[in-house]
Order: structure tokens, then C-alpha cells, then sequence
């Protein structure tokens, strides 16, 4: 299970929820409507979602996003649990989900969870990681744990990031009808000139660094930098190579 530092999440990545602040506008919420916020993270997007009018729980897999999620939005429902195996008692109007599901390789178990917290007619509205995301880096990851003597074999892949056909036949082989799909090449500028790169790496390839032994991590991060830097440092700042896929889908029914 991936560990996260909510605060740092907080503090060096908040634009991974500003860009979802899009994804609240495609979702739509109203008034009146039950809308589940599948990995939630610390809580920011569900909190929008909720200032729009909806009934909104937030649910994610981390303990440490939930109890942060928590303390910022006291009056707002978060729960940890596992998009593989959720279950709620009663239906919602729409599942929204930014930034989460390249976490979950077992994609047919939660576009069945996501099927069945939906009612009938209910709307899917998702952003995450899809096929190409963050490909320098994760080549920058291969090669640096090589450089130090680590097979990387057994470590990849990290993340799940499909095509949009191959998702797309997911969600149908679950009962879910893509409407619209997009994939989006995203430039993101990380919050560090410096430590930016690493920062990331500690944030989201810890099964990576957990593989490096101790005494080697400056080792592995700065050759991940060294293999980086000619494609991903300019105008003084890091870089992050992301494309990621926007769908909407409805459970079938009326």
C-alpha cells in the first residue's frame, strides 16, 4: 500500500487538484445531487463539489489524505476505502474522480465498484494518468535504478496508465458507456527549481525508492536527474511530461 505525506502533497504538488478544479467544471454538480469524490485525496475538490450544492462524500484509500481531508473540511463526509471493493447503501447521481485511478491496476474491479455506486443513468466523470504519462520520467526511474544496480524489471509498472481504448472497454465491459473521451498533454511546471524532480519522485514513485537501498537514494535521484534534466529542465524550473485521459461515461438505464 502506497504511504503519502499529505502535507507535502499539500504544500509541493497542489497542482495536481488545481488542474481537477476543470474536471469539478465538466462534472457539474448541482443541487441536490449525491456525488461520490473517488480518491479525494486531502479533500480540496470535495470540498468545490460540496460549495456547488451537492451532497458529496469523499472516499480514498489513504488514511493519512483522509485524516488532513478531515481536519481542513470538518463538516464534509470522508472515508477511507478501496475503490476495488466499495460499497455504499444508497446509489449516487455521479462518481467523480481526479488523479486517482492510475493508482488502481486492477481497473475491471473498480469500474465495477464504480457501476454500482452509481443509479441508473448516473455519469462517470474522471481525469487520471493515461498511456505516455510521465514517460521521461518514468525512463529517467529505469535508468538511474540500473545505474545503481537495481533491475527494474520487477518494479514496473508503477502506475496504470492506458489508452483510451483500452479504457474505454473497460468501462463498457462494466456497463458503463463512454460518452466523450480526450487524451490532454499537460506541461506542468513542478513548485521547485531545484528540488523539483526529486520531489516528485519521493511523492509519487515510492515503490521505486523503497526498492533503493538507504545509503544509495542521493545515488539513484541524482542519476534519475542527470537522464532527466536534457528534456524536462528549462527556463530555470522542472518539468513533468504528463498526458492524461478525461472521460465521461454513463451506467446504463434511464
Amino acid at each position: 500500500m502506497t504511504s503519502w505525506d499529505a502535507s507535502l502533497y499539500d504544500g509541493r504538488h497542489a497542482y495536481v487538484f488545481g488542474y481537477g478544479r476543470e474536471v469539478v467544471d465538466m462534472l457539474d454538480p448541482r443541487a441536490g445531487e449525491r456525488v461520490l469524490d473517488l480518491g479525494c485525496g486531502t479533500g480540496h475538490l470535495t470540498n468545490e463539489i460540496a460549495a456547488r450544492g451537492a451532497e458529496v462524500v469523499g472516499v480514498d484509500s489513504s488514511q493519512e489524505m483522509i485524516a488532513q481531508a478531515r481536519a481542513a473540511y470538518p463538516a464534509l463526509d470522508f472515508r477511507i476505502a478501496d475503490a476495488r471493493t466499495m460499497w455504499f447503501d444508497a446509489p449516487f447521481d455521479a462518481v467523480f474522480s481526479n488523479a486517482a485511478l492510475h493508482w488502481v491496476h486492477e481497473a475491471d474491479q473498480a469500474a465495477s465498484c464504480i457501476g454500482g455506486a452509481l443509479k441508473p443513468g448516473g455519469r462517470f466523470v474522471a481525469e487520471f494518468g493515461g498511456r505516455g504519462n510521465v514517460s521521461v520520467i518514468q525512463d529517467g526511474i529505469r535508468r538511474a535504478l540500473s545505474e545503481i544496480g537495481i533491475d527494474p524489471s520487477g518494479i514496473f509498472p508503477i502506475w496504470y496508465f492506458p489508452a483510451i481504448h483500452e479504457y474505454a472497454q473497460v468501462l463498457d465491459s462494466k456497463g458503463l458507456e463512454v460518452v466523450w473521451a480526450a487524451m490532454i498533454p499537460r506541461d506542468v511546471v513542478l513548485d521547485d527549481p531545484e528540488s523539483g524532480l526529486r520531489d516528485w519522485i519521493r511523492m509519487f514513485a515510492g515503490k521505486a525508492l523503497q526498492v533503493v537501498p538507504e545509503q544509495k537514494v542521493k545515488d539513484f535521484l541524482t542519476a534519475a536527474e542527470t537522464y532527466c534534466r536534457v528534456q524536462l529542465y528549462r527556463d530555470g524550473a522542472w518539468h513533468a511530461d504528463y498526458r492524461r485521459i478525461r472521460v465521461i461515461a454513463r451506467r446504463a438505464g434511464e
